[in-house]
């Protein structure tokens, strides 16, 4: 973890509109270095301030540092800014918790549950309040779904076109649930890219309607060395394919139209 914090610390200093900090910043908290966390945070939200994932990271900072007014203040802009966020919605559940309120962190506990029905926290968190919140309180804000280990590729893009390579499926938060990316000198990007797109999904398509465009479907970039495309396989993911100049950009589409569906399926079946 402290290569990773060094790695991420020097990319975001060469980079500093990069959204590598919302990982950086969820690193420090774990390793408890909160105040450094709450730097990282604190900067990335001066550069993004409509990003939702930023407010929720700094909420979780603040909860840890017991500054739970200024916690709840960020969780509720979270959910104005992405209605259904997971993450605000479990830190508000704790915070209600904290202050006995049970029907409350109930309320979003339910919410949450709607959005992740799989999510064992939520689930236990939901029985303790409907139960009356007897037993023992979270000492400390119910723990996000962990970070989703990437997946052998075949499992996900199995008899695709570059199924080991140039495909990355992640959820909304910029979790990695499988594929991978190398730069051109073959070194592994597959987190800092995960890390970098996180939110970007819901940022698409809250662009989309403020233009009147409906739902995004696809965006496609040409690049000197190669061409990006990105597409939702579901309303909570986003799929990047990545090749180089000599696949025409017209082919491109394709490839990731049939990874898509690919990875929709994948979704599917874990649901």
């Amino acid at each position: 973890m402290a290569d990773e914090i060094k790695a991420l610390s020097s990319q975001l200093a060469q980079d500093p509109d990069s959204l590598l900090f919302l990982r950086l910043g969820e690193l420090l908290r774990q390793k408890g270095h909160l105040d450094a966390a709450h730097r990282v945070a604190l900067t990335g939200l001066e550069r993004h301030p409509h990003l939702a994932d930023a407010h929720d990271l700094y909420a979780r900072i603040l909860a840890d540092k017991r500054d739970y007014e200024r916690a709840f203040d960020e969780w509720d802009m979270t959910l104005r800014i992405a209605p259904g966020h997971l993450g605000a919605l479990k830190g508000l559940a704790f915070l209600y918790f904290k202050v006995g309120d049970v029907q409350q962190a109930a309320v979003h506990l339910e919410a949450a549950q709607r959005v992740a029905p799989n999510d064992s926290g939520v689930i236990q968190a939901l029985a303790l309040a409907r139960a009356g919140g007897t037993g023992a309180a979270p000492e400390q804000p119910i723990a996000p779904t962990p970070a989703a280990q990437p997946l052998e590729e075949a499992r996900v893009f199995a008899g695709l076109e570059g199924a080991h390579e140039g495909l990355l499926l992640l959820d909304a938060a910029g979790r990695v649930l499988g594929g991978a990316l190398k730069d051109p000198q073959g070194r592994d990007v597959t987190d800092a890219v995960a890390a970098y797109l996180a939110g970007v999904s819901q940022e698409a398509g809250r662009t989309a309607k403020l233009l009147g465009l409906g739902a995004w479907s696809g965006l496609a970039a040409e690049g000197k060395l190669g061409h990006i495309h990105l597409t939702p396989p579901s309303a909570d993911a986003l799929l990047l394919v990545v090749r180089d100049r000599s696949v025409p950009m017209g082919r491109l589409a394709i490839i990731a139209q049939r990874a898509a569906g690919a990875a929709r399926r994948w979704l599917e079946q874990q649901g």
